[in-house]
């Protein structure tokens, strides 16, 4: 398909698309996908290790006890009454050129819906809907293309992203819009300041200087970083509740959200040779997200190229000392100090956080928090067979906890915390078997299936966490690109950005 040029998302002739065309593919489609589902229950039961299919659990999903409306979102799952998957949506375009890519940041998930974001537009799109351009339920035009956003919902299933101020090259990232998943609609959207180098900032485009702004949520508010300092506005009115100015050397960069607030801060040393690790330096600041005063510091070693914050509350730190990715988990008190420090042993255990144009330092793929636990996966062992495995660190010794195992033939990838059970997917090698998600008890090592599936062809790459968004909730799995592609020039022109997996049972 074509989107249009750039930052519109869709041409006229995509919206008026041929209804006929539009039918054959998703009767075509639906049934495709029903066979290769059915055909994985008769293997299904080879990975439940003896399971039954059907269980006595509800698909009925609450947030966790003591939660709000103005909190941040933690659905506890449940186990469906049957583990059998079919789809629960799907969106897709068939007419991309070769070449011709579009940027998807954020996938957020309810009951009732499954919103997406394509480049100055989110979508809504209804579960059990076989979709192309033009169903959406509900769309949410921006003035320009979005430039950052959260994984975090509150309680009233409500979010945040942040956009350009206009579709020009070169606009500022300086507009928070907050809206709801439900129904698409916009609460309320305000501009904020913006930190860059060089000419005067009266212009509303300023080229490619201005530092990233970040955005989270946690009890009640919306919180921007935009380098120059940090700004929260209240979940209800918008209206801004306090501002914080960055102070000398260090300027506040990214912001992780949840159960509390943690500010990241980048500090520059002029006093350092120039390119020297010396010359950067990094610190995490906990802070009241009512007031905006600093409870806590927590300076990290001179030497870390990079920090990332996986959780808040608890405060879990993920640092890069080495030349690539996470080296080492630090767990903080109460207090802001180190309590354990996990490391990752040269790449044994293996974590990861979004590295691409938006920055979101809380959104850490496959490190888990909760239940006094962090949770990795291990790398990929065997040459001919993949298997892996998942582990879990006590927050406060940094010692090892509870072991699950893939087996040969799959990998395990964390997916979320529910309650005091880890959720995983379970991906399975050359469709031998149904792939699944599945709940891990870290105090039992007990593994229980909740949904098993086998995903079409088209879509077997959206399972990698390092180009898509993988959503659990109500019930539901959820894929998703994070930027489409058009594809290569004798493939298949089905191009999926969203798959959606949900229980038989679900009418």
């Amino acid at each position: 398909m074509s989107f249009g040029p750039p930052p519109t998302m869709y041409t006229q002739s995509t919206v008026a698309e041929d209804g006929r065309r539009k039918k054959r593919r998703r009767n075509r489609l639906l049934g495709l996908l029903a066979v290769v589902l059915v055909a994985a229950v008769g293997t299904a039961g080879l990975l439940a290790a003896g399971g039954d299919n059907k269980t006595e659990a509800t698909t009925d999903n609450a947030p966790a006890a003591s939660q709000g409306r103005l909190d941040v979102r933690e659905t506890v799952e449940k186990q469906p009454a049957s583990t059998t998957g079919k789809m629960a949506v799907r969106f897709s375009v068939d007419d991309m050129s070769p070449g011709e890519e579009y940027q998807m940041p954020g996938m957020w998930a309810t009951d009732k819906i499954l919103a997406k974001g394509i480049n100055k537009t989110v979508i809504g799109l209804r579960m059990g809907t076989d979709a192309v351009p033009g169903d959406e339920k509900w769309k949410l035009p921006l003035d320009g293309p979005i430039c950052g956003y959260t994984r975090h919902v509150n309680g009233e299933n409500r979010t945040a992203v942040l956009y350009r101020a206009n579709d020009r090259g070169g606009a500022y990232c300086n507009h928070v819009a907050f809206f709801d998943l439900d129904d698409g609609s916009e609460v309320w959207e305000t501009d904020f300041p913006y930190s860059k180098l060089g000419d005067e900032t009266s212009s509303a485009t300023g080229g490619d200087d201005q530092d990233t702004p970040s955005v989270t949520l946690t009890h009640g508010t919306v919180v921007v970083t935009w380098g120059g300092g940090t700004d929260a506005y209240s979940m209800t009115t918008g209206k801004r509740l306090w501002e914080t100015t960055s102070t000398g050397s260090c300027q506040d960069m990214g912001a992780a959200g949840g159960g509390a607030l943690l500010i990241r801060q980048e500090c520059y040393h002029d006093d350092a040779p120039l390119g020297s690790l010396a010359a950067t330096t990094y610190k995490a600041r906990k802070v009241d997200p009512n007031t905006g005063k600093v409870l806590w510091t927590y300076t990290a070693a001179k030497g870390i190229r990079d920090l990332d914050i996986p959780s808040a509350e608890p405060p879990v730190l993920a640092v890069q000392a080495g030349e690539i990715g996470i080296s080492e988990i630090l767990s903080l008190d109460a207090k802001g100090k180190i309590r354990a420090v996990i490391r990752l042993q040269n790449g044994t255990y293996v974590g990861e956080c979004a590295y691409d144009d938006y920055l979101t330092i809380d959104d850490c793929p496959t490190i888990a928090v909760g239940d006094g636990q962090v949770f990795l996966r291990s790398k990929e062992s065997g040459e001919l067979v993949n298997s892996n495995w998942l582990i879990g660190f006590d927050l406060a010794t940094g010692k090892t906890t509870m072991k699950f195992d893939s087996g040969p033939g799959s990998l395990l990838y964390p997916v979320r915390m529910s309650g005091d059970k880890l959720l995983a997917v379970r991906v399975t090698d050359q469709h031998i078997m149904p792939s699944g998600l599945v709940s891990l008890d870290p105090k039992t090592g007990k593994e229980t299936p909740y949904l098993y599936f086998d995903l079409p062809e088209e879509a077997d790459l959206m399972t990698m966490t390092d180009y898509n968004d993988i959503v659990v909730q109500d019930g539901r799995i959820f894929f998703g690109v994070k930027k489409a592609e058009g594809p290569a020039a004798g493939q298949s022109k089905w191009v999926y950005l969203v798959l959606g997996i949900e229980s038989m049972a679900v009418k």
